[in-house]
């Protein structure tokens, strides 16, 4: 175990939990919208009622399939080097990804997105090192809804070198995007770290450069999309990642253990069709629950509650031995103010204690449906003091105290000690200016700014920072081909500009 942890089931819980979600496929069983998955799930004897379109999952069926999940596997950056690694207890934060507003900087008013903000967030996120990952993190408002998927990858795909979050919104668009993927350089190597000799025989791994979200509908439901991105994901041996999504108290349970069971029948479920439809294929146990405001008929993301569930459930995928991601560093806030730092602050540090692979949220406003750079911003500090957290606390050097205080007696000059010239960087997690250590004077001599202030400030040095890395002779072309065929069949004769 880590130097700093947590864990809030016990595990008899853990067991009854497992035992619930295996009882309930095989029992009231899942709907599967697409007859691919109920023909692979009918072909490994399950029970399917196809008139129904419900499916009872035998248990051993379901134990069969995450078996064969791979462990652990890795994500690359454009140039070829692991950046991320999904499995055991390693935490990696990216922007919560596929918001469909802004939050402006001059008006603070919440608008469309378009492709320079999109373009923007991106530059901060590639020179912030507290992102392992890029995420496809804003739906586009000035290309067709109808490219609106493949338009921001190939945005990120061109701007960025980091590893990617992304997802698709449709059956035909997904196709493109694993086409993108494949002209921008995906690459063949060994086999899957953790896999079974048989899995890993099955399903070479690639160097994965992009993960792909795919959500089932709760309660229990594999749509067609959903199933059928399960599928072309397995066969193409790209990482899929379940984004479950239990609602507490209206489509799960309203008990926290309630939807932890319903996120577990889920993801089994959707495990067990992409195993099916190739062994040993890497998956993510996922998922972006919530409680569900009784006052307000909200989805508070920033809720305690709401990360207890997300711990949970990671504790379920863990047992399992499966590589695990979250929806947490995200706030329901609408402006940069208290709630949104409190908020995104408290349930990144839970998720990272819990040792989620991924946490995406971070930059997110008003229930994940507004991205704020300068929250992107904000969030990294929250990120970089997790992260310093993690690692605990050491010893360093033959004596821990002793020895100085012996050197120094009761002069307190522990300053002109080499011991703190050659520890202090270690020892401290040093924040950029965007927070405020300075004295009362200092704050005032430089304008009295204020977090939200400071933070603006700060992403316009990181976007001048930003240095943009052409991809290779040929590759931009052909990429920006397929996104310009998709655009046309969409309606759209050119890309914006700034594309």
């Amino acid at each position: 175990m880590r130097p700093a942890s947590i864990r809030l089931l016990d595990e008899p819980l853990v067991d009854r939990i497992l035992i619930e979600a295996f009882n309930i496929l095989e029992t009231t069983g899942v709907k599967v919208q697409s007859e691919a998955g109920l023909a692979l799930l009918a072909e490994a004897d399950a029970k399917v009622d196809r008139a129904a379109q419900v499916v009872r999952i035998p248990q051993r069926l379901a134990q069969r399939a995450l078996l064969t999940v791979p462990h652990e596997f890795a994500l690359y950056d454009r140039d070829g080097e692991p950046r991320v690694r999904y499995g055991g207890d390693a935490v990696h934060f990216d922007p919560g990804s596929a918001a469909v507003h802004v939050l402006d900087p001059e008006t603070g008013e919440h608008r469309p997105g378009v492709t320079a903000d999109l373009i923007r967030l991106v530059k901060v996120a590639e020179v912030l090192p507290e992102y392992d990952a890029q995420s496809t993190a804003l739906v586009c408002s000035d290309v067709p809804p109808g490219i609106a998927d493949l338009y921001r990858l190939f945005l990120v795909l061109t701007h960025s070198k980091k590893p990617i979050v992304t997802g698709a919104f449709g059956t035909e668009t997904l196709g493109t995007m694993l086409e993108m993927l494949r002209v921008a350089g995906v690459q063949e190597s060994a086999a899957a770290p953790g896999a079974s000799e048989g899995a890993a025989a099955a399903a070479p791994l690639k160097k994965h450069r992009a993960v792909f979200d795919v959500c089932p509908s709760p309660p229990l439901i594999w749509s067609a999309f959903g199933t059928h991105s399960l599928i072309e994901l397995a066969r193409a041996v790209v990482p899929a990642q379940i984004v479950s999504m239990p609602l507490a108290g209206a489509t799960a349970p309203a008990t926290l253990a309630g939807s932890v069971v319903q996120h577990a029948a889920e993801c089994i479920a959707g495990i067990t069709i992409h195993q099916l439809a190739r062994t040993g294929s890497p998956i993510v146990w996922g998922g972006a629950p919530a409680i569900f405001d009784m006052r307000h008929g909200t989805t508070p993301m920033g809720a305690i509650e709401t990360a207890m569930i997300d711990t949970g459930y990671a504790q379920i995928g863990k047992r399992l031995g499966l590589p695990t991601h979250t929806y947490l560093c995200a706030s329901d806030a609408k402006s940069l103010d208290a709630q949104a730092g409190m908020e995104s602050g408290m349930t990144a540090l839970v998720g990272a204690l819990a040792g989620i692979n991924m946490i995406s949220g971070a930059g997110m406003l008003d229930f994940l449906a507004c991205q704020s750079v300068e929250k992107l911003v904000l969030d990294a500090e929250a990120i970089g003091m997790v992260h310093r957290l993690l690692r605990g606390i050491e010893p360093r050097g033959e004596s821990l105290a002793a020895a100085l205080l012996a050197q120094t007696g009761h002069r307190g000059n522990f300053l002109e000690l080499r011991h703190t010239r050659q520890w202090f960087k270690a020892e401290q997690h040093l924040p950029s200016e965007v927070i405020d250590r300075g004295s009362v004077r200092a704050w005032t001599e430089a304008g009295e700014r204020d977090a939200a202030g400071r933070a603006r400030s700060r992403v316009v040095e990181l976007v001048e920072s930003y240095r943009y890395r052409p991809l290779q002779a040929g590759v931009e072309k052909e990429l920006r081909a397929v996104v310009e065929r998709a655009a046309r069949r969409s309606g759209m004769d050119t890309l914006p500009m700034s594309a």
